[in-house]
């Protein structure tokens, strides 16, 4: 049903793409300065010269050598009237079809977790989205209802504070599901950085240059450093993540948002990543 799902749904977002028009295809450039030289920047290949400020053949920029004002007009194109309609649409579309689709599951999953362990089904955890904006995200709960009776902290690995049932809707990121009714609040894209908690983002924006230009965009359920790079529980893991987001925002394209859905299914399918 997820493999029948996001293939349809890759599809019909392509089909959303070819039929809207020129109008989508407005993107970040090499040089933004000089129109009749633009060239559009959508996953380059080996034998491309990376981005500027880009690790060749990783789809990440180096942090040191980042060229933050074309990321700033990059985002700003991204939230501009054209390209943000389009991620919209997708947006709504994607997140009613995919409550539609698996409601059987998502029912199945609501009884799961309530006869494996005592507690709500769902949960809801503050995250920073854009502009530093703090909105509440929508899980189904993985952990036991004392999780972080210490405070707030990163999933371990074989944390044993994660359910039974938890483990395996974390593995195959169906305890991500309800973030759908983010995205059609408007809290959140689909496709974008992962929003972090606040108690998080005040460390590693101490500790990591750039790190709120992850604010610039809409987060979303999933993005490039999801299906390019593994769960991030350190410092070290989250400047990581951070470069391809940034990659992400510098060279945004509609294709790479249907791209990175179709990668997404992967990652659900294999549990790359989970704890």
């Amino acid at each position: 049903m997820i493999i029948i799902y996001g293939i349809a749904a890759g599809l019909l977002a392509a089909l959303i793409v070819i039929r809207s028009g020129p109008w989508l295809v407005k993107m970040a450039y090499d040089n933004p300065a000089a129109p009749s030289a633009r060239t559009p920047v959508l996953l380059r290949q080996s034998h491309d010269a990376p981005t500027i400020g880009a690790s060749a053949n990783t789809g990440a920029l180096d942090l040191d050598t980042v060229d933050m004002r074309a990321v700033s007009r990059a985002a700003a194109a991204i939230s501009g009237a054209d390209i943000s309609q389009f991620k919209r649409v997708l947006d709504v579309v994607l997140s009613l079809g995919l409550i539609v689709t698996l409601a059987p599951l998502l029912v199945l999953t609501v009884l799961a977790i309530k006869l494996d362990s005592y507690g709500p089904v769902l949960y809801r955890q503050r995250r920073v989205g854009k502009d530093g904006k703090v909105f509440k995200v929508f899980k189904f709960r993985s952990m036991r209802t004392d999780a972080e009776k210490d405070g707030p902290q990163y999933a371990r690995i074989n944390d044993d504070r994660v359910t039974r049932i938890g483990r395996l809707i974390r593995k195959t990121r169906i305890d991500e599901i309800p973030q759908a009714i983010n995205v059609l609040r408007g809290e959140m894209s689909f496709v974008g950085p992962r929003p972090e908690r606040p108690e998080f983002v005040a460390v590693l924006d101490r500790a990591i240059p750039h790190y709120r230009s992850r604010q610039l965009v809409k987060p979303g359920i999933t993005g490039w450093a999801q299906v390019k790079y593994e769960y991030a529980a350190t410092v070290e893991g989250a400047s990581e993540k951070l470069r391809y987001d940034l990659y992400y925002i510098r060279n945004f394209t509609p294709l790479l948002d249907i791209i990175i859905i179709v990668m997404t299914i992967r990652v659900a399918l294999f549990g790359i990543g989970s704890r």
